[in-house]
């Protein structure tokens, strides 16, 4: 049962419960909600059983959508996610020749609205998260990320040869392709030996169609080029080239190093930094939204009187923690 559905039927009982709605009672004031074959079934053995299949997530949905709306107004960029979010579904559905309509239906949605509602529920829930692991991040947590994580941009030029390969051809086809770029690279390098200019041989030689007419120059940043590349930039001094072609998962490079920049201060890009730890820590521990929700229960004070949905919320609570621990390791 969807989790929409479970609500209604919960939400049902309650009214049954508090005397709302025409219905049948017993001699000692028990309410019944149905009969068969002589049996009547009451609205508080309902709401027993309702209890234990699924009632404490939906109660926990129920208390997580009222505070994460307390929490975080819905502002445009909140719209904004969820309409994003809509038309992706819905091409996907309709790309398929699926009727998106009658699969908002099934999962207990009345209709786009109300389908953009819990996107945006969504969104919120979101933001909570990177609020908490904000709050959780030490100033030693900044400047560690700092030290490792920003440099400053270098200046270089580079060659790219690119193995000449297609799907078509045989794994001995290919690697003959691999050695013959590499082999390229490499009498390159012998020509920068020589004491050709390396820009005069990125516009003769380089396959890279963006850099080649401009001498094969770029401006290389940590985190915009594969590890290999940034790598091999990184340790070149200024006014070097690399002495052995680097390997890509585009081809064989030749890099030539003129500048790096200044790297900027923490206080420059502290903000940029806290963001960029707040979503690897978010990547590496699907704990963390749990550990949110239930971080801000407690701030919104919450507290589940019935003893059955309390125990079936503790155990959900650190069952979700045990498995999401699990699976992000």
């Amino acid at each position: 049962m969807n989790k929409k559905k479970l609500v209604a039927l919960v939400l049902m009982v309650a009214l049954m419960l508090t005397g709302c709605g025409k219905v049948a009672k017993l001699k000692n004031g028990e309410e019944v909600v149905a009969k068969v074959n002589g049996k009547s079934i009451t609205a508080e053995e309902l709401y027993d059983e309702l209890k234990t299949q699924g009632g404490a997530t939906t109660l926990t949905n129920m208390i997580d959508d009222f505070i994460v709306n307390k929490e975080i107004k819905t502002d445009d960029d909140a719209k904004s996610y969820a309409d994003s979010q809509l038309k992706s579904y819905k091409q996907s559905y309709e790309s398929y020749g699926q009727d998106f309509s009658a699969a908002l239906k099934s999962a207990g949605y009345s209709g786009e609205d109300d389908f953009k509602d819990a996107l945006i529920t969504e969104y919120k829930k979101k933001i909570v998260t990177e609020n908490y692991v904000k709050d959780e991040l030490s100033d030693s947590d900044i400047e560690k990320y700092y030290d490792e994580n920003i440099f400053g941009d270098i200046e270089a030029r580079h060659i790219l040869i690119s193995p000449n390969t297609d799907d078509d051809m045989s794994d001995e086809e290919k690697e003959e392709a691999e050695k013959k770029a590499k082999k390229e690279a490499e009498d390159i390098i012998k020509k920068l030996d020589d004491g050709e200019k390396f820009a005069d041989l990125a516009k003769e030689y380089s396959d890279d169609e963006g850099t080649a007419s401009k001498g094969g120059k770029l401006t290389v940043t940590y985190g915009s080029v594969v590890d290999e590349f940034w790598d091999a930039t990184n340790d070149l001094k200024d006014g070097e080239y690399t002495k052995e072609p680097v390997k890509t998962e585009y081809g064989y490079h030749v890099i030539y190093r003129i500048k790096q920049k200044a790297k900027p201060s923490l206080k420059e890009v502290k903000d940029d930094v806290i963001d960029d730890l707040v979503q690897e820590k978010i990547s590496n521990d699907t704990t963390l939204q749990t550990k949110a929700l239930v971080a801000l229960r407690k701030k919104y004070d919450l507290e589940i009187s019935d003893d059955k949905l309390k125990s079936s919320y503790d155990d959900s609570v650190n069952t979700a923690l045990t498995a999401t621990t699990n699976s992000s390791n």
